[in-house]
């Protein structure tokens, strides 16, 4: 065990043995946020110190999604099965030993999916090319747990890891401010009750990241963990889907079972091809895609060959997909669609587009 480790160890020990209440939750937020401290140290160190090449991802398609589970799952089942890709099949652990992409097609969306070598214990620390395996989810736009029916206990420990390596599934950044001052002391500021951080602990935890002026404005209720990851800054927020493969194997009452501690798992089987429509659907849903149909000056909108972009674009945002000249020259745009209150409505640079809206742009002439 490294020094780092055993000092994390025994921190963790304080905190067990510490019992949580409002008298004490300021020496907890402190203690927690020496481990994070410690933990980026680590990271630090891992890092400088491996001269291992890296996975090489290069990113294509409208979105991207990363299969992440322990050897022999059937991530590369699943693969082969939603897209054109041809990822290596086989009955043994560790069949994958790089990443295999491959395109899947819905909605005329592309959609990228990576099947990434199977994860073990220990993975965000460096076992088994670990690191950089979850570093491929840590930048996707949705990550992809693949759990076998009859080791659903893996959960815990792929959520550990994944945790460890900096990624918040299903959370959103934390709308928390710390702007840094040069003195005045600590000002705390909050439009919402905070009922999970008193002002004590706040300060404790600022103190152990040696920030002692600052300006610290709170639009929502969060624990000292999540205060703890604003101030890391390098946190990533991935929405997550967990499938449940391989379960032709089971009967529904064994399902049941595992309801009760995983309430939300997709059951799939890759291998006989159940539920892959349904799981093509929920993909394209949680990467938040939304379609919008071109409409050129004195024609008909093109309904075939939608233009896909994420959910909350707006109207410039998409011109500078289409091309630099619609950002440069733009007048306005005229909207036919959810996101306006009349067919054809005139618009702005700012407005936001909604799933199926037709979008003619006007350019300067």
């Amino acid at each position: 065990m490294s020094d780092i480790d055993q000092k994390i160890k025994d921190i963790e020990d304080e905190i067990q043995k510490t019992q949580y209440n409002k008298a004490t939750s300021h020496h907890i937020g402190k203690l927690k946020a020496k481990i994070a401290r410690l933990k980026e140290e680590q990271i630090k160190r891992n890092s400088s110190g491996t001269k291992g090449q890296g996975f090489y991802v290069k990113k294509s398609g409208d979105a991207t999604a990363v299969l992440v589970g322990f050897p022999s799952v059937g991530k590369s089942t699943l693969l082969n099965e939603l897209t054109n890709a041809e990822s290596k099949v086989g009955a043994y652990q560790f069949t994958t030993l790089d990443i295999i992409p491959g395109i899947m097609e819905y909605n005329n969306a592309q959609i990228q999916i990576f099947d990434v070598p199977g994860i073990i214990t220990g993975a965000s620390g460096g076992k088994g090319r670990g690191k950089e395996i979850l570093a491929v989810a840590r930048d996707a736009d949705l990550i992809i747990i693949v759990l076998d029916v009859l080791n659903p206990q893996h959960i815990n420990v792929i959520l550990k890891e994944i945790h460890d390596i900096g990624v918040r599934p299903n959370q959103t950044k934390p709308d928390v401010r710390v702007k840094k001052t040069g003195r005045g002391g600590v000002k705390v500021s909050s439009t919402i009750p905070l009922s999970k951080l008193d002002e004590v602990t706040i300060r404790s935890v600022l103190n152990e990241y040696g920030i002692h002026n600052a300006s610290v404005l709170f639009r929502e209720d969060i624990s000292i963990d999540q205060f703890i990851d604003v101030l890391d800054g390098n946190k990533s927020y991935v929405p997550m889907i967990i499938l449940m493969n391989k379960t032709d194997l089971v009967d529904e009452a064994y399902l049941n079972q595992i309801r009760e501690t995983i309430p939300d798992f997709i059951p799939i089987s890759a291998d006989k091809k159940h539920n892959m429509d349904y799981l093509r659907e929920t993909i394209f849903n949680n990467l938040g895609l939304i379609r919008v149909y071109l409409k050129p000056q004195g024609k008909q909108a093109d309904m075939e060959d939608p233009l896909i972009i994420k959910k909350g674009t707006t109207v410039i945002e998409a011109c500078g997909k289409l091309h630099r000249e619609f950002v440069k020259n733009f007048r306005h745009a005229k909207i036919w669609g959810t996101s306006v209150k009349f067919p054809g409505q005139k618009v702005g640079p700012d407005h936001v587009l909604e799933d199926e809206d037709v979008l003619r742009v006007i350019l300067k002439k």
